[in-house]
């Protein structure tokens, strides 16, 4: 049986748990790992799991002529060179979202990986989500007609710490990128123009670095459809990830998961478990499936399921979403990138 042989750039939360997810499979080596802050501890992390090599030199997984697909896991503003790099070095590339925080190096990075023939698959977890999997496949299949308004709800229960706040991108492309990339799958259209208004309701530490804890976004779609996203950084009753596409024949709704379905009803009261507590719980199952097909659209010369355009699209959302909030106005995802150029010009 073939065998994919992996390498894994970025040992933190998000690598480790890649990896043990791709261990799962029979079809996996991962015969190496780097990060900046290697040492003892992540060499007997590695060596529970059987991984040979542990770095801190990224270039030794991008030139090791054993490796044939790296993990790009580590922090957002070193994904465009690694992706070059490794592109160029002919691996194929899964990368963690966003690809950058400057779409016009994400664009040249999805280039090179066109220009090298490799496959890109970028980590839209949400996709591979059983729920929001079925919402999907009701609307494309013309389960509910024609889509009219798609609502998007992402809540997390506890705002991140001040130092990851300062180098976050801010709520546009960190967090609610998801949901822009969900609006586009859910609805099967792109998104045309956005209307973004944001406030800072919990942490002042979010208007010290020009960010903002609470947004909604409303969206036009090229099919007609409208949408609303809201984000909020703190949900004090647990992850609240919710959506609904309303259509000409009917709806399609799914709510949060939870611990279990048991309902207490009492005099007192009618009562369930919170939903499960964050998006390690919640999409568990999502991280081990987008990493499985992966290796099958490597396996089998496949497409892979989220694409470095799928990346871009993202990001060119959240980019108008961001201008949008500044501007105090609609933005058409079309005028965003010359907007930015003139505000930056100014």
């Amino acid at each position: 049986m073939k065998k994919i042989r992996i390498g894994i750039i970025g040992a933190g939360r998000i690598g480790k748990i890649h990896a043990d997810n791709l261990l799962r499979s029979s079809q996996v080596d991962i015969l190496a790992v780097s990060d900046l802050f290697a040492g003892p501890e992540l060499e007997a992390w590695a060596a529970t799991r059987n991984i040979g090599l542990v770095t801190k030199d990224s270039n030794e997984l991008i030139h090791h002529p054993d490796i044939d697909a790296i993990f790009i896991c580590s922090s957002t503003d070193t994904h465009v060179p690694l992706i070059q790099q490794a592109a160029r070095a002919g691996k194929h590339i899964f990368c963690e979202k966003p690809i950058s925080m400057d779409i016009s190096k994400t664009e040249e990075a999805v280039a090179e990986v066109k220009q090298a023939g490799v496959k890109l698959q970028i980590g839209f977890n949400r996709r591979f989500d059983h729920n929001f999997k079925r919402v999907q496949e009701v609307v494309e299949s013309g389960g509910i007609g024609d889509p009219h308004i798609i609502k998007i709800t992402s809540r997390d229960p506890n705002p991140p710490h001040e130092d990851y706040i300062k180098v976050s991108g801010g709520i546009f492309m960190d967090m609610m990128i998801h949901d822009f990339d969900m609006a586009r799958f859910v609805s099967g259209s792109e998104v045309e123009e956005v209307y973004a208004a944001g406030n800072v309701l919990i942490n002042p530490a979010f208007a010290e670095h020009g960010d903002v804890d609470t947004a909604v976004v409303t969206l036009r779609f090229a099919n007609g459809a409208l949408g609303v996203i809201d984000n909020s950084r703190q949900a004090v009753y647990g992850y609240d990830q919710r959506v609904e596409v309303f259509g000409s024949k009917g709806s399609v709704t799914v709510s949060n998961d939870h611990p279990n379905t048991a309902v207490i009803a009492t005099a007192d009261a009618i009562t369930s478990d919170k939903p499960l507590h964050f998006f390690l719980e919640r999409y568990q199952a999502a991280y081990i499936e987008e990493t499985q097909m992966f290796i099958d659209a490597i396996l089998n010369d496949k497409c892979v399921p989220v694409s470095g355009e799928d990346g871009i699209q993202a990001e060119r959302i959240a980019l108008a979403a961001k201008l949008s909030s500044r501007l105090g106005r609609p933005v058409k995802v079309s005028e965003a990138l010359e907007l930015l150029k003139q505000s930056s010009a100014v």
